[in-house]
């Protein structure tokens, strides 16, 4: 039966989410049943989902989220990959992207996937809004946080986790049991700009991906698959080996706020990935594309 998703997400900064938006509209047993938009720039994120499920002929529901954190400043205001859209912009409906998780959610109860790779603003908000959601859910998948002293450039801090930094301290104590996959594991998945012009070519949805890049590789040298690594661990979570444990978000220390602290507990709500096949990964997210040989792909980092 094919799996019923709910996804919510930040794409137009990191090119990434982009990249797994597309595999989950490729993806033949994915019951995409709407998208939500959250930080700034919402408007435009979410004219960037329609652009794709429009390419995949898909008409699937979108709405743009809340636009601030709960209590910090903002500091991703803008979706500059939006600079790539032509034509009329969208409109879309306005506050309503909670209203309508929340609907949907009740109205599959135990069956849907709430897969999460932005900050946390529009499901912290949805927890707080309505606490039996969480669990109502199948599963709540996230990309978000670090959980291991891998080296990656940004020490112990992850992006999604401290833009807002409260919104993740909520979803962490929220008692649902969660999958989680973080900076330590997903930096581990990368291609240069000539893999992805190479291996996105062929593939229609791909090709828009393929453009949109070339605002992201202006400034990087490395596409990372953070975010299609947990939408394709959603239905091949073998590609991963995990930890369970406990997360306790910091929200104390000024310049440490949302970083992720793993305690191991066989008891814990949590499981983290800790280490991840890159071959099967690249196998899995390149099968559901018309150009779909997945040889010589990616690298580890």
């Amino acid at each position: 039966m094919p799996l019923k998703v709910l996804l919510d997400t930040d794409i137009g900064s990191d090119i990434d989410d982009a990249v797994a938006i597309s595999y989950l509209l490729k993806k033949p047993n994915c019951n995409l049943l709407g998208v939500t938009t959250v930080t700034g720039d919402a408007v435009n994120r979410a004219s960037l989902v329609k652009t794709l499920c429009e390419a995949a002929g898909k008409d699937i529901p979108i709405y743009p989220g809340i636009e601030k954190p709960l209590v910090i400043e903002q500091r991703q205001l803008s979706a500059a990959q939006a600079e790539r859209l032509a034509g009329t912009p969208s409109s879309f409906p306005e506050g309503q992207a909670i209203d309508f998780m929340r609907t949907t959610i009740r109205q599959n109860p135990g069956e849907v996937t709430l897969l999460a790779v932005g900050p946390f603003t529009n499901i912290a908000t949805l927890f707080k809004s309505d606490p039996q959601i969480p669990h109502l859910l199948k599963e709540l998948v996230i990309m978000g946080g670090k959980f291991s002293d891998y080296p990656t450039p940004w020490g112990p801090t992850e992006w999604n986790a401290i833009v807002d930094p409260h919104a993740t301290a909520i979803v962490f104590s929220s008692g649902v049991p969660l999958r989680a996959y973080g900076l330590d594991v997903t930096w581990q998945l990368s291609m240069t700009p000539d893999q992805v012009a190479k291996k996105f070519k062929g593939d229609k949805l791909l090709e828009i991906v393929l453009d949109w890049s070339s605002i992201w590789f202006q400034e990087r040298e490395l596409l990372h698959f953070h975010d299609p690594l947990a939408a394709a661990a959603i239905f091949n979570p073998g590609i991963c080996k995990y930890k369970r444990g406990h997360v306790q978000v910091e929200l104390e220390e000024a310049e440490l706020l949302g970083v992720t602290h793993f305690q191991s507990s066989q008891t814990g709500k949590v499981e983290a990935a800790e280490s991840v096949n890159a071959e099967r990964f690249f196998k899995e997210y390149f099968s559901v594309f018309s150009n779909h040989d997945s040889s010589s792909v990616g690298q580890t980092s």
